[in-house]
C-alpha cells in the first residue's frame, strides 16, 4: 500500500464519520477545498465513487461502505500505534474516543473532564453520544460506556457508577387533578411517557419490585422518545408519568419541579461500566480509566472484570 492510499482511506473515513467536508477538514487540519481535491484524486485512482455528495449531506456509496467496513479496524490500529509512540513522553497525550449513552456522558464523564484536563492537558477526550449499541472496535473507539449487562464478554469492564435505581415521576400540576398511583398496577390508569430503546426498537418495560414481589406493568404511552432528557422535560411539562433513572431527575425532585410516586417499588437499573478491548492500553486511555473509575469516589468499589448479565 502506497502513502497516497493510506491518506485516501483516512480522508474517506473522516468524511463518512463526520458526514461533512467542513468538519472532516477541521479534524484533519486541512482546508475543505484541499480535502475535496484529495478525495476526487483518490476516487479517480480507484476508479470508483466512494461518497455521495449533495449540497446538504455526505454519505458513503455501496462501494464506500464496503471499503470502510474492511479498513476501519486497520485505521484504528494505525491511529492507536501512532498514539502509543507519541505517548512515550513524560506526560500521557493523545485523543481518547469514547462511545457513551447520553446519561453516562452527562453524569459520569462530563463532570470529570475539568479535573482530567488540569492533570493531563495533552489528553483529548472525544465523546460520541450514542444510545444504540456500537461495535467500538470496528467503529474505531478506544472505549465505550454501557450498562453492565450490555457489555460484551470479551471486553474488560470498569465500574464507573453506583447502582442506579428507577423512579416514576410527574409534575405537581399533572398530579393535582388525579389521584397518585398507590400500586404499580395503577400506572395503567394514567398518561404515561415511555422510552424506546435505540438498538432494539422496543419500549422500556415498567418494572417494579417490593419485598421479593416483582411486577412488569404494561402501559399504553401517550408520548414516546428515545432520549431521557426529552422524557424528563415532558414530565415537567405535565404530559404524564415518566419511568426514568433516579439520578437523572434528582435535581428536579429537590426543586419540586417533579414529584416521585411508587418510591417503595423502585428497582435496580444496573451500573455504568467503561469497557475496552483486552489489549495494550495507551497511557492516555489509562488516565481516563483512572479518572472515571468508581473507586476514586468515596466508598467506591473497583471492578475490572465484565459483570454477569442481568436477568
Amino acid at each position: 500500500m502506497v502513502r497516497e492510499d493510506v491518506n485516501g482511506l483516512m480522508i474517506v473515513a473522516a468524511i463518512a464519520e463526520e458526514r461533512s467536508f467542513t468538519r472532516a477538514a477541521t479534524r484533519l487540519g486541512v482546508s475543505s477545498s484541499a480535502l475535496s481535491h484529495a478525495l476526487r484524486a483518490f476516487e479517480a485512482r480507484l476508479g470508483v465513487k466512494l461518497l455521495h455528495r449533495t449540497t446538504r449531506s455526505v454519505s458513503p456509496t455501496e462501494a464506500g461502505e464496503r471499503l470502510l467496513a474492511e479498513v476501519r479496524p486497520a485505521l484504528a490500529d494505525i491511529a492507536r500505534s501512532v498514539d502509543l509512540v507519541g505517548q512515550l513522553r513524560d506526560q500521557p497525550s493523545g485523543r481518547v474516543r469514547i462511545s457513551a449513552h447520553r446519561t453516562a456522558a452527562l453524569l459520569r464523564i462530563a463532570p470529570r473532564l475539568a479535573a482530567l484536563r488540569q492533570g493531563y492537558p495533552d489528553v483529548i477526550v472525544e465523546i460520541s453520544v450514542q444510545d444504540e449499541l456500537v461495535d467500538i472496535v470496528a467503529a474505531g473507539f478506544d472505549a465505550g460506556v454501557r450498562r453492565g449487562e450490555r457489555v460484551e464478554r470479551d471486553m474488560i469492564a470498569v465500574r464507573i457508577s453506583p447502582d442506579q435505581r428507577s423512579a416514576v415521576v410527574a409534575s405537581p400540576a399533572y398530579l393535582a387533578g388525579r389521584p397518585a398511583p398507590r400500586q404499580p398496577e395503577d400506572v395503567s390508569l394514567h398518561d404515561c411517557i415511555s422510552y424506546r430503546h435505540a438498538t432494539s426498537g422496543t419500549l422500556h418495560r415498567w418494572l417494579f419490585e417490593q419485598d421479593g414481589r416483582a411486577l412488569a406493568v404494561h402501559v399504553d404511552p401517550v408520548f414516546i422518545a428515545n432520549d431521557g432528557d426529552v422524557l424528563v422535560r415532558a414530565a415537567m411539562d405535565g404530559v404524564g408519568l415518566a419511568y426514568v433513572v433516579e439520578e437523572l431527575v434528582s435535581p428536579h425532585l429537590q426543586s419540586g419541579a417533579l414529584v416521585r410516586v411508587l418510591d417503595a417499588w423502585s428497582v435496580s437499573m444496573g451500573s455504568d461500566f467503561l469497557y475496552y478491548p483486552n489489549r495494550q492500553v495507551s497511557p492516555a486511555l489509562r488516565v481516563v480509566i483512572d479518572a472515571l473509575r468508581l473507586s476514586r469516589r468515596p466508598g467506591g468499589a473497583r471492578q475490572t472484570r465484565r459483570p454477569n448479565p442481568g436477568p
